[in-house]
């Protein structure tokens, strides 16, 4: 008989899966994930921190001297010491409020074409195009604004608006080309890329299966866009608006240059006005003690814009998101 070797060693017997057992991260090593993770998001908490203490301490004395005035007085005057920021945050919310008008459904629409209707060999260069875009500095588009889209307000677009509603509200009174009006309009620029990209993004993310599936069933490409589409990507276009929102409301030379500076409440979208940011970038740099203060106060309102308004958005997420889960 033959005689036959048998290896009987551990692990042999163990099998070839066993005989090598998986690495495992020390201890030591997830301990030092963690010191490291903790570390950055402390730092970032410190510096948030930090940022937030020193712009409240400086707006301090405006605050002590005029009060709630400084949200609620029609005046501002810094000659004379009257801070009343109402006119700017008017300029600074209606602005927003024209430029959202065209951002949102051009920017939606623009992201359903790239996404469903372009052919695909010419969505990369529109994509390219609209990252290039918003890659753009913002004085580069307050220049664009001040030398080439202004006179062409001035000319044309204006006189438009006022015969085409005989002069009456919201397109009335001197036509100056820099005005509310332009603002938006430039701001509309500014954003449009940003609403686009983002819509894009979570549009190109909704299933295939549920597009063709609604195709399948008989309905038109309309139907599929505003019943299947819309509704799959609604929470992230509520970001993408979100986000859009905040930028508006926070440029600062962009507007400067083409909203003419005029800290009183704009009585049509033809009129020059003042926004917050753009009220503290053209007056910070030759401001008195009491001026500095009460710019610091403009920055507080203009941060306290921008987180309702970021918290509205995520509470209008959250609602999204639940609703169609619950679907």
């Amino acid at each position: 008989m033959s005689e036959v070797l048998i290896n009987t060693s551990p692990q042999a017997s163990q099998g070839p899966d066993l005989a090598e057992k998986p690495k495992r991260f020390s201890a030591k090593s997830d301990s030092a994930y963690w010191i490291v993770l903790y570390g950055v998001t402390g730092l970032f908490a410190l510096v948030l921190v930090a940022f937030l203490l020193s712009i409240i301490g400086s707006s301090i004395p405006a605050w002590r001297s005029s009060g709630l005035k400084l949200i609620f007085g029609t005046t501002w005057d810094p000659n004379n010491d009257v801070f009343g920021a109402l006119p700017l945050i008017a300029g600074t919310v209606e602005s927003t409020l024209i430029a959202l008008f065209l951002a949102i459904p051009i920017g939606l629409g623009t992201a359903l074409a790239i996404v469903h209707m372009i052919p695909r060999r010419f969505r990369v260069f529109f994509s390219s195009l609209v990252e290039l875009l918003a890659a753009v500095p913002s004085v580069v588009y307050g220049l664009w604004g001040l030398l080439v889209v202004a006179p062409w307000f001035q000319v044309t677009v204006q006189p438009a608006l006022e015969k085409a509603t005989g002069n009456h509200w919201p397109f009335s009174g001197q036509e100056e080309g820099v005005s509310l009006l332009l603002a938006g309009f430039i701001l509309f620029v500014m954003v449009l890329p940003l609403v686009v990209a983002l819509s894009r993004d979570v549009i190109a993310v909704v299933p295939n299966d549920q597009v063709e599936g609604a195709l399948s069933l008989g309905a038109s490409q309309w139907q599929v866009l505003r019943k299947v589409v819309l509704p799959g990507a609604r929470t992230g276009i509520i970001g993408a608006i979100t986000l859009a929102t905040a930028r508006a409301l926070g440029e600062t030379v962009a507007v400067a240059m083409v909203i003419g500076g005029n800290p009183l409440f704009p009585h049509s979208t033809f009129s020059t006005a003042a926004t917050l940011a753009s009220t503290i970038a053209l007056e910070f740099a030759e401001a008195t003690p009491a001026q500095v203060a009460a710019l610091g106060a403009l920055a507080v309102i203009l941060m306290a814009m921008t987180a309702f308004v970021n918290w509205v958005g995520r509470r209008m997420v959250q609602r999204a998101a639940i609703r169609a889960g619950g679907k």
